[in-house]
């Protein structure tokens, strides 16, 4: 069965100088603030579309690691994935670096990083996200 996640914005005025309010609706974890300044220059308590990737993109690929390590026999006890995103204005999203490091006893650094790569090319944000070269650091911690 198919889902559908909601959020929604609100922006007041106009790019460099307005604001806005990005609600996820979906979960109802609440409201976030959003700015120009906070996507191109400091986040000073604001989010922007590419933290909101990041945070996408670091739960589908752990979700998917895991999948593909208790497949194969080999259930992780523990996944920690960063995401940086890299925006740059007026290119737009340059690049997206994940980072893994899992605790997976039986495993060894090869085997992982294979796992970690096939998460990378089927996890389905990383799949959405083709537009961007993605890369990856994965290793046993």
């Amino acid at each position: 069965m198919a889902t559908t996640r909601t959020a929604h914005t609100v922006w007041e005025g106009e790019l460099l100088t307005g604001n806005g309010t990005v609600t996820f609706d979906s979960s109802g974890i609440g409201s976030q603030p959003v700015s120009w300044p906070s996507r191109a220059e400091q986040a000073n308590g604001r989010t922007s579309p590419e933290e909101l990737i990041a945070a996408a993109h670091s739960s589908c690929f752990s979700m998917a690691l895991s999948h593909g390590l208790t497949g194969a026999g080999t259930p992780p006890t523990r996944l920690e994935t960063k995401a940086d995103v890299t925006f740059q204005p007026g290119e737009g999203i340059t690049g997206i670096h994940l980072t893994v490091r899992g605790e997976v006893p039986g495993l060894d650094e090869d085997a992982f990083r294979a796992a970690a790569e096939d998460a990378k090319k089927n996890c389905p944000v990383s799949q959405a996200l083709t537009g961007a070269p993605i890369t990856l650091t994965a290793e046993l911690g």
